[in-house]
């Protein structure tokens, strides 16, 4: 079978990946303490044998780990709880540094910037099945729920850390794998399979063993083809063709096609995501809360929607929690936090206007003569919704320049570095992490979250002091009154109007008529691990 992807995986270390591709193939090659089956919306134990047991102060947690797992060739060995601790500890070095640390931040020796290798002394494996995390604050809860996270994917100590003392690591390149599949090596380790932005070939694992886990894989193989970047010609090629699936969702005229004639040949995906288009605080005049109103109140956000596709592509969004997650009722629900500049999903010039003249225009546009520059990537439809955005900033007197790059480098090489001083990017989403409130808002919009040197998922930059030390207690709580405070932090961050909210947004994937995929609402695309051929 293969699958047909725009693009390349961000990274296959899974100390460094946060991309949809590099989760396509994690969780197809990987056991992560927890994961999540296609059709549902909780974890299941993965290389744990059980839920992660919380204490009653909720400040430690503990995971008992499942015997019999083994790594790929060249290891062989079987996975311990400190290959777990291991991979902990890697992820918090300058060398690695992951991205998603900051579900982790309350973990007790956690180094307090990433640096060189240090071992964490909260992290604890009284043997070699129990993994026992020490918290200095009780927010368990959430650092549970975060355990689906690629960070828990074990890493062997004695073979990566060669890799690891480079910057960056090389692991990368060298990865050891624990799921049914792999990216075909050769006997040192090195991963053959694997062609930057052309193909990776998955083959079996020789030392998986069925009776070890829960997952299907009922492929012998799996080609992934990385630069299929004519989502037109890939997404036809698909539909008509044998033994094909897409990763991407396709251009609206061919998503049309897909659901009047090729029934049976698409899997629509409540992704648990929103589509946004962030406003950087820090340039001027966008550090003016009344000009970020304005653009949020004269944005069409109907028309970005059209441009995706149309009502098939999502629900337009009114706040940031999306429908499927815990939180999305007390944010507001559909109707939002009834914000004047969200009413009309059309947009409102006259608003628009009022609100400039606020923020010192009294003319209702801007009179500057800044350019602005917005990244979006170079095909459809993330490229047509950035014309559509380019065309409402217009309305507002906003000169914007629209720069295409390929779908690999607008995160890593653009939005995601601060100091290329974006203004915004043109074609952001973010998916959940894990199916709780805190998954959605505090890596997108929390101050302390901001990596200045790159790695930044806050794209606004927004750092407001009352929504950060909201979320820090938010973080503490369980049950009604969690859900209740990530609610009132969705509204906190309307309020601030740092980004437009465009879509809740639902995946369409195609596949050929000998194709059984499974969609996978928490990859936001087909689980390689579940799909099969009919």
């Amino acid at each position: 079978m293969t699958l047909l992807s725009s693009t390349d995986v961000d990274y296959l270390d899974p100390g460094h990946t946060y991309y949809t591709v590099g989760y396509t193939v994690l969780y197809a090659t990987q056991r992560p303490l927890y994961s999540v089956k296609p059709g549902e919306a909780h974890p299941t134990p993965d290389l744990a044998v059980g839920p992660p047991q919380i204490s009653k102060d909720e400040k430690t947690v503990t995971v008992k780990l499942r015997s019999g797992v083994r790594f790929s060739p060249p290891v062989n060995r079987e996975v311990t709880s400190k290959d777990v601790k291991y991979a902990f500890e890697r992820a918090f070095t300058a060398n690695v540094a992951n991205e998603y640390g900051t579900y982790f931040a309350d973990i007790v020796g956690l180094p307090k910037k990433p640096g060189s290798f240090k071992p964490i002394s909260g992290i604890q494996t009284p043997d070699n099945h129990t993994l026992v995390i020490h918290l200095s604050r009780p927010s368990g809860v959430g650092v549970a729920a975060a355990l689906v996270m690629p960070i828990t994917v074990p890493v062997p100590e004695e073979y990566a850390k060669k890799f690891d003392a480079k910057n960056p690591s090389t692991y990368n390149t060298h990865v050891v794998f624990t799921g049914p599949y792999m990216v075909k090596n050769d006997a040192a380790g090195n991963l053959v399979g694997y062609h930057a932005s052309t193909s990776i070939q998955l083959v079996r694992n020789p030392n998986w063993d069925r009776k070890t886990d829960y997952k299907p894989a009922y492929l012998d193989s799996i080609l992934m083809r990385t630069n299929a970047s004519d989502l037109d010609v890939a997404a036809r090629q698909t539909l008509q063709g044998s033994h094909l699936m897409t990763e991407d969702p396709p251009p609206a005229n061919v998503l049309k096609l897909a659901v009047t004639k090729y029934k049976g040949q698409y899997v629509t995906i409540p992704s648990g995501g929103f589509r946004w288009l962030p406003l950087n605080t820090t340039i001027k005049p966008f550090d003016n809360a009344n000009v970020r109103k304005a653009v949020l109140a004269v944005f069409n956000r109907d028309a970005v929607r059209q441009a995706r596709g149309g009502p098939f592509v999502g629900d337009i969004a009114t706040h940031f929690i999306p429908p499927g997650i815990a939180g999305y009722d007390q944010a507001g629900g559909p109707k939002g936090p009834g914000y004047d500049y969200l009413r009309n999903p059309a947009g409102d010039l006259a608003l628009a206007t009022q609100y400039m003249k606020k923020a010192g225009y009294p003319s209702g546009k801007y009179t500057g003569n800044g350019s602005f520059t917005m990244v979006t990537e170079n095909v459809n439809p993330g490229k047509a919704q950035a014309l559509v955005a380019q065309a409402q900033f217009a309305k507002l007197g906003f000169k914007v320049q629209v720069r295409t790059v390929s779908q690999a480098t607008m995160y890593t090489g653009f939005c995601q570095v601060p100091s290329k001083k974006l203004f915004s990017c043109g074609d952001a989403a973010w998916f959940k992490d894990f199916n709780d409130p805190q998954s959605m808002l505090e890596p997108t919009f929390k101050g302390s979250a901001i990596q200045p040197s790159g790695g930044n998922n806050n794209l606004a930059q927004l750092n407001d002091p009352k929504i950060d030390a909201a979320m820090t207690k938010a973080a503490t709580l369980r049950g009604d009154p969690r859900l209740t405070a990530w609610g009132d932090i969705d509204k906190l961050i309307v309020g601030d109007a740092a980004a437009v909210p465009l879509i809740w947004d639902k995946t369409t994937v195609l596949e050929s008529k000998d194709v059984q995929g499974a969609g996978d609402a928490y990859t936001d695309t087909f689980n390689l691990a579940w799909s099969s051929l009919k």
